[in-house]
């Protein structure tokens, strides 16, 4: 039942807004029908002229049966005027059969009329005024009067225009009545689009929020899952308002008893910020809280990756080293919001570390003792005049001495790289040093090698002097490291250039091969020491991972800095830059 009416309200509503054809013939033939019943009721109305009168019948019939035929297909709507001035062609005749210009059913012109005048367009006025005209002076175009007085010609001329006054106020009428019936249908339109997305953004919305307590429950999953590394977050001035059960292990406090009432530098030394404050010399930076505070968060605040030792202070007074790594929290519009501070215990890996250099400088001791030994007694052996050696005992000689001298250097390399480490390793008599001789006297030392190996050695070295200050000798062993490492690396026909050049305040020593080249996941653990790069032991290339430890200790210790670039299968630059003369002293 509740359809049915649904179904009536709708055909009726449509009916109201945009009336079909033959619901607007529907009154014309209802006046017809009206005018027929009083022909027969009143005796006094009469038919004038039967040809005229039946005529008009068949042409109402007609428009009538266009209506119902046109109204059924939208592909007539554009002709649908010609059903009222077909109209107006029979009540015309209607009239002229029905007592002409005396008719008591002339108003019946009204009807098609209003059709014609509620036309799209104002040409509507124009033809309700020509079939007013026409319906009027039918009569005497057909000779029904033949006595047609000026009278009947001005009732022919008058009344349309009269009508078509009545035209263009329902044409106006009409036009604003479609206007606010497109602008409520376009409202309409507009209304359930705007419902549609509303639906479609509810059902992203739902999405949305599913995924989101999806996140939700594996970030907490994965925050609540790290105890092994402190996982603070901070505001800009370092209030603490992200504490993950790492921090708690490592520290002490609870979440509850850290967040939004603890600062992070709470857990830090004050001499040690303060000392790194004056280490960087960074001016003031987003917090004045605590300047310690400021100089730690700097280079995350500046976007550069920041990584190194502190030492934390537990909530019961002890203290912990860590290595913490700082990184900045950004709104979306990336604008600094906060830090992020992760830090491992290294109290562990402090102490390997120790007995790691106990056991490589104990053993470098107990080697080097025996190997001076055993030189010494080879030695002597050569130039032992009561026994002399054959030439055949000569050769086995040179290849023992030459082991024990390769092993004698390496135990060198170890008990160095022990100092570094210790952070025994200094510069106690740093002399002014030119480059330009270091970087010549290591190509010279080195063409032999590359002359056997078939590599080009190319040296670039300006006139200009390059002096800084430092050990000649240990910035030698940096460069015969770095060339020795690159026709190592390089395959027969290849190119290595030693270049030198200043850059600002600093002198610049570059070492480019055309080699095997370095994977780049393994750049950043080139100076660590026993590193052996995959492309290294792929192509059995001899070594045991020292020379670039000893050249970054050696460069450190010049107030230098290295850089490295490479490519697989391309090959790599090394670069040692070093403060000159005029700037380090």
């Amino acid at each position: 039942m509740t359809a049915v009416l649904t179904t009536i309200r709708t055909f009726v509503g449509e009916a109201l807004d945009r009336p079909s054809a033959l619901v607007k013939q529907s009154a014309t033939v209802i006046g017809v029908v009206f005018a027929l019943v009083m022909l027969v009721v009143v005796p006094e109305l009469r038919v004038t002229d039967g040809p005229s009168f039946w005529s008009s019948l068949v042409v109402i019939a007609v428009a009538t049966a266009l209506a119902a035929l046109m109204g059924r297909d939208r592909a007539f709507a554009r002709y649908i005027m010609i059903i009222p001035a077909i109209d107006i062609i029979g009540v015309g005749l209607f009239r002229a059969g029905t007592g002409g210009p005396s008719s008591l059913f002339a108003s019946l012109i009204i009807l098609p009329v209003v059709w014609i005048a509620s036309g799209d367009g104002r040409r509507f006025i124009a033809y309700a005024i020509a079939g007013t005209s026409l319906s009027l002076i039918m009569p005497q175009l057909l000779g029904i009067i033949t006595n047609v007085s000026s009278v009947d010609w001005l009732r022919g001329l008058f009344t349309p225009i009269v009508f078509g006054m009545a035209a263009a106020i329902i044409n106006e009428l009409s036009r604003q009545s479609r206007q606010q019936i497109r602008s409520i249908k376009r409202l309409a339109d507009d209304k359930e689009t705007m419902l549609q997305r509303t639906v479609e953004y509810a059902a992203q919305l739902q999405d949305s929020e599913a995924k989101y307590r999806a996140a939700d429950r594996m970030f907490r999953g994965v925050w609540a899952a790290v105890t092994e590394q402190s996982v603070i977050g901070t505001d800009k001035e370092g209030l603490i308002d992200a504490w993950n059960p790492g921090a708690s292990k490592l520290l002490g406090p609870t979440a509850d008893e850290a967040e939004d009432r603890m600062h992070i530098f709470d857990f830090h030394l004050a001499d040690e910020l303060e000392a790194y404050a004056k280490e960087l010399n960074y001016p003031p930076g987003e917090t004045v809280l605590n300047p310690g505070f400021s100089a730690l968060v700097e280079n995350a605040r500046l976007g550069k990756a920041e990584s190194r030792e502190w030492t934390y202070v537990r909530s019961d007074g002890s203290h912990v080293p860590v290595q913490l790594s700082v990184t900045r929290r950004v709104t979306e519009t990336g604008e600094t919001r906060g830090y992020l501070f992760v830090a491992s215990d290294v109290t562990q890996a402090r102490e390997v570390a120790r007995l790691k250099d106990e056991f490589v400088g104990l053993i470098s001791h107990e080697l080097r003792t025996p190997l001076s030994s055993v030189l010494g007694y080879l030695e002597l052996m050569r130039d032992d005049t009561e026994h002399p050696l054959s030439d055949e005992q000569l050769q086995y000689l040179s290849v023992a001495e030459r082991n024990a001298h390769r092993l004698l250097r390496l135990v060198g390399d170890l008990l160095f790289t022990a100092q570094v480490e210790s952070g025994k390793f200094m510069l106690t008599d740093a002399q002014p040093v030119d480059l330009g001789s270091v970087v010549r006297a290591s190509a010279e030392s080195a063409r032999p090698a590359a002359d056997a190996a078939g590599i080009t050695l190319e040296v670039e070295i300006p006139d200009a002097p390059a002096t800084v200050r430092g050990d000649s000798v240990r910035l030698g062993q940096a460069v015969d490291n770095l060339v020795s490492n690159a026709i190592k690396f390089s395959q027969r026909g290849g190119t290595v250039t030693i270049a030198l050049d200043t850059e600002g305040d600093r002198a610049r020593v570059t070492v480019r091969d055309t080699g095997l080249g370095i994977a780049a996941e393994e750049l950043d653990q080139l100076f660590s020491r026993f590193f052996r790069a995959s492309t290294a032991t792929r192509n059995a290339v001899p070594g045991v991972g020292l020379g670039l430890t000893i050249t970054k200790a050696i460069v450190t210790a010049h107030s230098g800095d290295m850089d490295v670039e490479s490519e697989e299968g391309v090959g790599t630059c090394f670069t040692m830059l070093l403060p000159l003369a005029r700037s380090a002293g």
